[in-house]
């Protein structure tokens, strides 16, 4: 489509943009050119019956919506005289060639099938625009043509189509082609890059399009891309289209002709040398001029479209709003999406749309010297504010919260368009942050654990506890005469109240070194020890009269079967002892001799062997006391 080749000579000046570098523009879009390019990704009767063509527009279209891009949908109008035998050929019409000599003759154009398939899907395209806000353009015959018009009088930025004859009607800005995977791009060539390194303006690409071919003419035999070109920029762009009106293209046939034997110059004195060489050839005569060639230089230099300045221009350009209510509606029809799948497609993107419309408002009011801040901008911000920052495909983004719009809650947008629209948002967002990892702080450990006794509770019951030994020894002398077997238990009672009082506090100060505690008693590492000498609280003669020997700790330590219960030494900071045996004194009455059971501790668990030393331990004092008692 458009001119034979031209892409394949234009392919130096091709360059792949990112779809970002549409943000801000207004494009002008040949609606025909997408859909058959949308079409013929499928051509199966799913894919149509399904209209894949209108999901592939629709995601087109709103990738362009999120990025504040105004779109115009251009159509085709009549088919052009000149571009009959074409068309018809592209329908497979016959006696095509009979027919388009009579339609050059007449001049008519011909009206397009409203009722073909294509005109269907250009209808429902249409609808779909509409519904999102989006205005279409109906051409008086060429869509490109017009496209180029708006282009070229700077009434858009750029316009999209693939037929190559769209330099030729005049556009500056071309967007051949556009992707949507990986981030975007979109493939733009400029006229100004065309000039610049392949030498060739719109007149010489006009003068191609009479070699090479293209949708109006059907070219000069034995022309290839390279000699065309070479021949065109021998000329020069502003005498080429001059020279064929007045010469033909015969004139052209000959510069091919002579190609051989004469040297083309490359200096910019183009139009001297074509001077001396019309006079070497002998200034040959022409009959008449070329009427195919004439009528294909005025097709693309004065093509019939919508002036700049006409109602239906001033229309298109005006600010078309999004119907959500009838976008539901079509999606429902043509789709069978559910209101709530159509919100959840376009509406973060239109929010996104409205966040870059706020950002371009407060750019403007910093360009002119006025920077309000955020609360006294004219119009609100769109966020309410920013809920978390997160990372899509490696790019940087916040999950935003939307003020009342159209009941969507939050979306997901980039961080540099939320900077640039409302940086104060993202400093609240910090600040909450900071505010919460601070509130999650962990919070001190309690100085006293709850499951172990206190200090106080474990004097208090030593106190107890050396008044019962004292009772009990006075009650042993004052009833001396009483069974040797009754004296002994009630001695072995109160020597294992001691052990276990014992083990109790030992237990205790392994919970509170593990806890890393200080009490008012344990201020320094192994310095504050409990001596339970029972000789602080029993006269020296009661030593004697018992059988009891004050033992010193060393020798307790190293011969604990030969120690006594009349001295025992706690350390309530060290290490609990290692899994030993300890042993009690032994009480003699009536040269009859009682062993004290062996007890085993275990700072970690009790054992089995443990736990039925308890249990018999337990029926030997329940049956003593009932001896006692």
């Amino acid at each position: 489509m458009g001119v034979k080749n031209l892409w394949d000579i234009l392919e130096s000046c091709k360059k792949t943009l990112p779809l970002h570098h549409l943000q801000n523009k207004r494009v002008c879009i040949d609606l025909s050119c997408w859909m058959v390019q949308l079409q013929s990704v499928n051509r199966s009767y799913c894919a149509t019956k399904d209209k894949v063509y209108l999901r592939g527009l629709f995601h087109r279209v709103r990738a362009l919506i999120a990025l504040n891009c105004s779109v115009i949908f251009v159509t085709d109008g009549a088919v052009p005289a000149i571009k009959l035998s074409t068309y018809r050929r592209r329908l497979n019409a016959l006696n095509e060639v009979t027919k388009d000599d009579i339609d050059r003759q007449n001049g008519t154009s011909l009206r397009r099938n409203m009722g073909s398939e294509f005109s269907c899907m250009i209808r429902e395209a249409k609808a779909l625009g509409t519904a999102l806000g989006i205005p279409c353009l109906d051409g008086i015959e060429e869509a490109e043509a017009q496209c180029a018009l708006l282009n070229s009088e700077s009434l858009c930025d750029g316009c999209f189509s693939s037929d190559s004859d769209i330099f030729l009607f005049g556009a500056k800005t071309v967007y051949r082609d556009i992707c949507l995977e990986k981030g975007g791009y979109v493939v733009c060539y400029e006229m100004k890059d065309i000039e610049t390194k392949l030498g060739l303006g719109r007149c010489s690409l006009i003068a191609l399009a009479l070699l090479l071919g293209s949708d109006y003419s059907h070219g000069v035999r034995g022309f290839g891309p390279e000699t065309a070109c070479h021949v065109v920029r021998s000329i020069g762009d502003d005498a080429v289209l001059q020279r064929i009106k007045s010469e033909g293209l015969s004139f052209l046939k000959s510069l091919k002709s002579s190609k051989k034997n004469v040297q083309l110059p490359m200096s910019s004195d183009k139009e001297n040398y074509s001077e001396r060489f019309v006079k070497d050839m002998g200034h040959q005569q022409h009959s008449g001029q070329d009427n195919e060639a004439l009528q294909v230089i005025d097709a693309y230099m004065k093509p019939k479209c919508h002036p700049a300045d006409s109602d239906p221009v001033y229309r298109v350009l005006a600010v078309h709003t999004f119907q959500r209510n009838e976008f539901q509606k079509l999606c429902g029809q043509l789709f069978e999406w559910p209101p709530e799948k159509t919100d959840e497609y376009i509406l973060p993107k239109i929010a996104e749309r409205n966040l870059r419309r706020f950002t371009n408002l407060r750019s403007s009011s910093s360009q002119l010297g006025v920077a309000p801040p955020l609360h006294m901008m004219p119009v609100k911000c769109p966020i309410s504010e920013v809920v978390k920052h997160r990372r899509v495909q490696g790019t940087d983004c916040f999950e935003v919260s939307w003020e009342e719009f159209d009941g969507l809650k939050s979306s997901i947008v980039p961080a540099y368009l939320v900077e640039s629209a409302c940086p104060e948002k993202i400093a609240e967002f910090e600040e909450r942050r900071a505010q919460k990892k601070k509130d999650k702080k962990p919070k001190p450990r309690s100085k006293k654990s709850d499951d172990k006794p206190s200090v106080p509770d474990v004097d208090l019951k030593l106190q107890n506890l050396l008044l019962e030994i004292e009772s009990d020894s006075n009650a042993r002398r004052e009833n001396s005469l009483q069974p040797t077997k009754c004296t002994s238990g009630r001695s072995n009672v109160v020597d294992l109240k001691l052990q276990n009082l014992l083990l109790e506090i030992e237990s205790d100060s392994n919970a509170r070194r593990d806890n890393s505690l200080q009490t008012t008693k344990c201020t320094s590492r192994r310095s504050n020890v409990v001596d339970l000498t029972i000789s602080d609280t029993y006269p020296s003669d009661q030593y004697k009269n018992n059988n009891i020997t004050k033992i010193p700790t060393e020798d307790f330590r190293s011969d604990p079967h030969t120690a006594a219960v009349a001295m025992d030494i706690v350390d309530l900071l060290s290490p609990s002892p290692e899994l030993s045996t300890r042993y009690v004194s032994k009480c003699q009455g009536n040269s009859e001799l009682v062993n004290v059971i062996d007890l085993c501790d275990s700072d970690m668990e009790i054992s089995p062997e443990y736990a039925k030393k308890t249990r018999d331990l337990r029926l030997f004092l329940n049956s003593i006391k009932e001896d006692i008692s």
